[in-house]
């Protein structure tokens, strides 16, 4: 099958989309780095519809607080690339679809953006399962020199996270 996305991103995809259609569960995804390459893997499999409920593409601080509800406090006090940030999206996700879990990404794909605390490659995450309160995120740094790496690896990080 042809794809615009690279392989091992639509094979993780196709597995992403295989066992939560085995587990029953639907998906939605809040991107704001990826900016919807997460989504956009996930359509690339046939079968998809039946799995990704939704997606959040939230680039800007107010996307972010006005599609997902993430708290202005939120965003004031750590910024966008943070745990907070990112859980915040997650279970905002969650409480505007019908999905059963939700991943949400944030980071600094660079060139440009970094700081000595969020230097570029900084990507952060989190998970939100319906049904719980149990915070599930991380903070990763890619050594990739380049934006597109970074953006591949955060997708390649956000599938991982969907798989049941």
């Amino acid at each position: 099958m042809d794809s615009l996305l690279p392989k091992e991103i639509v094979d993780l995809a196709r597995r992403v989309v295989e066992e939560n259609a085995a587990a029953g569960r639907k998906i939605a995804v809040a991107e704001s780095c990826t900016g919807g390459l997460v989504a956009a893997a996930l359509t690339e499999i046939p079968g998809s519809s039946a799995v990704l409920d939704r997606g959040f593409v939230t680039y800007s601080n107010e996307a972010k607080h006005e599609c997902l509800g993430v708290a202005e406090d939120i965003l004031d006090a750590f910024g966008a690339v943070s745990v907070a940030c990112v859980y915040a999206m997650a279970r905002g996700a969650l409480e505007h679809s019908e999905a059963d879990v939700a991943v949400a990404i944030s980071g600094v794909a660079g060139p440009d953006g970094g700081s000595e605390k969020k230097p570029v490659g900084t990507v952060v995450f989190a998970r939100a399962v319906r049904g719980s309160e149990e915070p599930d995120a991380e903070a990763k740094h890619f050594d990739e020199t380049d934006r597109s790496g970074v953006r591949r690896q955060a997708t390649l990080v956000a599938l991982e996270l969907l798989l049941p």
